[in-house]
């Protein structure tokens, strides 16, 4: 039986699915597709994220607050993702961590719900899925300090071969999309071609980041076929292989 590609961060709840979400995720098998992991990242797409996972069969939710939107943050919401993490399709913490880039919030404020959602996954026995963007050091650092013990994926990896193995080491899949693709893209095709498949898991960030050739459009879950024959050619392995072990990688990951 042919093993089906796994997308563990999609954000089909986003706008830009609203006119046609139903007939596309009604073909994602079809495309080669057999899970989706949607994840939340302002506090009503959590909401959203539970709504999908309730509807659809493949699609299971990740609940957590970006860091461009813990301005909303307080310890009532902290219980209401407690309750939602409660949803028996519930499987990760996330999307949740720091960006430098957008700036949206002070780095310490950031730093203070990323560390208290880790304490909330952990609290509930779930891996977190981890957004860094032009914070490397202070991510990790929060990670090797407040996560020990604990797993997860750091999504949408934009860091060096290097690290991606420092954070192997604490026990935690790096997640990997279309920017592997991207003429560009030469630090991603590093880190892909340094660490063990067993490491690695597929995502798409959908509606963003969309593989070559198809790259400015808008991404869902079909086009990781791209990233999947990048792997591969970077690997030196099948495609066939590489969806098996990425699909096994975020099985265990998430206890699916």
């Amino acid at each position: 039986m042919k093993t089906l590609i796994f997308d563990t961060h999609a954000h089909y709840d986003d706008r830009r699915f609203d006119e046609d979400r139903d007939e596309l995720l009604a073909g994602m098998r079809e495309a080669g597709v057999g899970t989706i992991v949607n994840v939340g990242a302002a506090f009503d797409g959590c909401r959203a994220a539970v709504e999908l996972s309730r509807k659809w069969d493949f699609i299971y939710a990740a609940v957590g607050v970006h860091p461009d939107e813990t301005g909303c943050l307080d310890e009532e919401h902290i219980a209401q993702l407690k309750a939602w993490a409660a949803e028996p399709k519930t499987v990760a913490i996330g999307e949740i961590g720091l960006d430098y880039h957008n700036d949206v919030e002070p780095h310490e404020f950031q730093q203070k719900w990323f560390i208290r959602q880790i304490g909330l996954a952990r609290e509930v026995g779930l891996p977190i899925l981890v957004h860094s963007r032009d914070a490397v050091q202070d991510t990790y650092d929060i990670i090797r300090d407040h996560a020990a013990g604990m797993t997860g994926i750091i999504h949408a990896f934009s860091a060096s071969k290097e690290m991606a193995l420092k954070y192997i080491e604490l026990g935690y899949y790096i997640g990997m999309g279309g920017v592997v693709t991207f003429k560009n893209g030469k630090k991603a095709k590093e880190v892909v071609a340094a660490i063990p498949l067993e490491s690695l898991v597929l995502e798409t960030d959908a509606p963003y980041l969309s593989p070559d050739p198809l790259r400015g459009r808008r991404n869902d879950s079909a086009k990781l076929k791209y990233v999947v024959q990048m792997v591969a050619s970077l690997k030196g392995v099948s495609e066939e292989e590489v969806i098996g072990t990425t699909t096994r990688n975020a099985c265990e990951l998430f206890g699916i």
